[in-house]
């Protein structure tokens, strides 16, 4: 645990704060996220976790020989965004827990805002950062709970409304944040559990949110809490397969939380847009169009959950 001085701000006990990030292969974006967060430190205790899914990148000595404050658990396969975060979440013992990729940039006064802004409003479980792009611009990272034309559209609702709050600084009430820069009490994971592992990536932080707020928590998005987000660094290694990711993780989310009428139904009208779309591709002359279809399909099935 890193140690900043409390006692010239009258907060002694002051809460910790546990960083946590997933890495896979992204070595350089990584080692600049880490510095990011040694120039731009929260003002209290805190300590830094990296999860490395088997890289073979050099990721993980090139942190050992960089940061070596930071505490490394390494795997050796590629367990996923939810079960690699989990095993730092079980492992670290701040009072808050931060979320971050591993392709961000934090900026100056960033974490302690989204911690100062927990330690005063107790009913707030989660309090997500203000993404921007590499170009400064927004990066939207807040939405509504996934509905049936929202996911078949394949676009998120940027539904949010001011949150009173107590100490002057602007926030916003919504229904979840993105897991890119996502601050989480302790006491909450405790109370409603780690995040779910069926999800290997995508709509993990969907899910865990909407535990929160049915546990009756209040999640904030924080406009005043900058951190750039490259986005994608991963996931564009494998593209098709990420894809399907994408499509397994909105059929577990349904099914989980709407019921598995509401899944089956979604999962048909995603199923004949792909072959409609093959179909139409095909006969532009795209050969091509059916080479992806079956893994996409495939990962339109309903699950069976415990």
């Amino acid at each position: 645990m890193l140690h900043r001085d409390s006692g010239a701000s009258g907060m002694p006990d002051m809460k910790t704060l546990s960083i946590i990030i997933v890495n896979w292969n992204t070595r350089d974006i990584l080692l600049d996220c880490l510095t990011s967060i040694a120039a731009h430190p929260p003002a209290r205790s805190y300590d830094v976790w990296v999860v490395d899914n088997a890289s073979s990148d050099g990721s993980v000595e090139a942190v050992r020989a960089r940061h070596p404050y930071v505490q490394v658990i390494e795997n050796s396969e590629n367990r996923g965004f939810a079960a690699a975060n989990n095993q730092a979440i079980d492992a670290a013992q701040g009072d808050y827990v931060l979320l971050l990729n591993s392709d961000t940039i934090v900026h100056a006064q960033a974490l302690e805002r989204m911690a100062q802004f927990l330690d005063v409003h107790d009913r707030v479980g989660i309090a997500g950062a203000c993404l921007l792009n590499a170009d400064g611009t927004l990066q939207p990272s807040w939405a509504a709970f996934p509905s049936f034309w929202s996911e078949l559209l394949g676009r998120n609702i940027r539904a949010r409304r001011p949150y009173r709050t107590v100490d002057g600084s602007t926030a916003y009430l919504v229904d979840w944040v993105g897991g890119a820069a996502l601050m989480i009490r302790r006491e909450v994971i405790e109370q409603i559990g780690v995040l779910d592992e069926g999800y290997f990536m995508y709509s993990e932080e969907t899910d865990w949110c909407f535990r929160v707020r049915k546990a009756g928590w209040d999640i904030c998005y924080l406009s005043d809490a900058p951190i750039a987000h490259l986005g994608g660094q991963s996931s564009q290694k494998a593209s098709a397969r990420m894809k399907a990711e994408l499509y397994r993780s909105k059929i577990r989310f349904y099914t989980k939380h709407y019921g598995r009428r509401q899944a089956y139904a979604l999962s048909l009208t995603l199923r004949l847009a792909l072959y409609g779309k093959a179909l139409v591709e095909r006969l532009n002359g795209r050969v091509e169009a059916y080479r992806d279809l079956r893994l996409l399909t495939q990962a339109l099935s309903v699950p069976h959950l415990h």
